[in-house]
């Protein structure tokens, strides 16, 4: 018998005769399909008919859809019909409870809505129950538009822990340190002491969850004040998280106060000795520039909220010309007004191309990359998430192009960018875990968050409408 004949029959074998079988399929716990996998990696992959293996959370395979379904055998598969399979956005800087703020006060300069409406309105409002039923309806809100990782900075942060503990999203959660009367905190001193306590007790406990630093500001915080946060975050080994060069008030502020500006201002002090994600970023120079590069900052990009404050318009384009690592980010919904990463993309990429008169700058896929690729990197994830690739973390989502303004689709890309709203996510899946099915959101109760949220804010309202009535004149009060 030839060479060829025996390797034949033994393939039949193989194939047809008792007590011979072909290899086992392996076991994963969930493969996603989808029209198109848009893996966002570097070499921009994208896959027709493709799919993802998850197991044990990992991303352990990529492919075509039929050849993944040959070698695995699911626990659950979710079919991509109509769908295209993508990482989850990632929102590099939030407030998240201040979505119980949602236009409380709208229209004003950056300055009056801190110091006249915010920062009162915290004081008298904020305690631990507002910050937990705040934070769940901003992961409520989140992972029903395709979130799968924030970075949050506000007060009370072992309760925005425990809330993305039971939500199942991933977060850098920041507490704060502010030199002024807050919720949960006297000054600077008390705010940075009960910081560290936060990261102490939080480090290494979910891998999902990084507790870091979240010092506010150079004109709510002094130098030294920024260097006692800094020193402490470097001995913890964690990140900070800080509003940097934001508005023209903050910009003179920092020239009036140290005679250069707010970029310049931290470097002289050695702030940017360890991982730094600065939000904003609105007026650093030429020459900041060049410092945040050499340094390592990764900046956060948040143009709805610079837009509603008429902070200004950041200079994306010569930042990412440096080499730095720019995300995208919401802000808070008092400021924003919504937590919707997709109205971000689209309107910081018009943005740019107006500012600059040139429509070729930012195009969709830079856009898409900002969102999740450079997201992950500009916050200090990209070795776990912001690709679809081998080894990394499974944070996953859907997105329908079955709705009537996805018709036609030329160019899946430009559809995602400049097309897609939150609406279209139909899973959310972080860790490898389902966080959202077929538009439903299955870690959030929903009806109770409603009603909670609804009965805070009529409290907030009542209370509000008191300090705005008249004080009785003399005469009603003897009358």
């Amino acid at each position: 018998m030839s060479g060829l004949n025996r390797l034949t029959l033994v393939l039949l074998c193989a194939l047809s005769c008792p007590g011979i079988s072909a290899a086992e399929p392996e076991t994963v716990d969930l493969i996603v399909e989808g029209d198109y996998v848009v893996t966002m990696d570097l070499a921009g992959k994208i896959i027709e008919r493709g799919a993802l293996a998850i197991r044990d959370g990992n991303i352990v395979d990529i492919g075509a859809a039929d050849r993944l379904n040959q070698k695995y055998r699911a626990s659950e598969i979710l079919p991509g019909t109509g769908r295209i399979v993508m990482p989850g956005l990632i929102n590099g800087h939030a407030h998240s409870a201040m979505t119980l703020l949602r236009g409380i006060a709208d229209d004003l300069s950056l300055y009056e809505w801190l110091n006249e409406y915010i920062f009162p309105a915290e004081v008298a409002f904020v305690d631990q129950d507002f910050v937990s039923i705040g934070t769940q309806l901003a992961c409520w809100e989140m992972i029903r538009g395709g979130t799968t990782t924030f970075v949050d900075m506000y007060y009370f942060p072992n309760t925005i822990t425990k809330v993305v503990e039971d939500c199942g999203m991933r977060a850098l959660v920041s507490a704060t340190v502010i030199d002024q009367q807050s919720p949960d905190a006297e000054n600077a001193e008390d705010s940075l002491q009960k910081a560290i306590a936060f990261v102490e007790q939080q480090q290494g406990k979910n891998p999902r969850i990084t507790p870091i630093f979240g010092p506010h500001a150079n004109y709510t915080l002094n130098a030294r004040q920024l260097q006692a946060t800094r020193t402490a975050a470097r001995k913890l080994g964690t990140t900070i998280s800080i509003h940097m060069s934001e508005s023209p008030f903050e910009t003179e502020y920092s020239n009036q106060t140290y005679g250069m500006g707010s970029v310049s201002m931290f470097d002289s002090i050695g702030f940017f000795n360890g991982p730094t994600v600065a939000a904003h970023m609105v007026w650093p120079t030429d020459d900041e520039i060049e410092i945040l590069a050499k340094r390592g900052v990764g900046v956060i990009y948040n143009p709805t909220s610079n837009m509603k404050t008429a902070a200004g318009i950041a200079p994306i384009v010569k930042m990412l010309e440096a080499g730095i690592p720019v995300g995208l980010g919401t802000d808070g919904a008092a400021s924003n007004n919504d937590l919707d990463m997709w109205e971000e993309m689209r309107l910081g990429a018009l943005l740019q191309k107006v500012a600059h008169m040139n429509p070729e700058l930012l195009p969709a896929a830079d856009m898409l990359a900002m969102a999740t690729r450079n997201g992950a990197r500009a916050i200090g994830l990209d070795e776990k998430v912001g690709t679809l690739e081998v080894g990394m973390r499974a944070d996953v989502i859907q997105v329908s192009f079955e709705d009537v303004h996805h018709i036609p689709t030329y160019d899946i890309i430009s559809h995602l960018v400049y097309v897609s709203d939150e609406q279209d996510v139909i899973t959310t899946i972080v860790d490898g875990h389902v966080l959202m099915r077929d538009g439903t959101p299955l870690t959030i109760n929903q009806a109770r968050v409603r009603e909670e949220a609804t009965r805070l804010a009529a409290a907030i309202s009542r209370k509000l409408a008191e300090r705005q009535q008249p004080s009785p004149s003399a005469s009603e009060l003897t009358n």
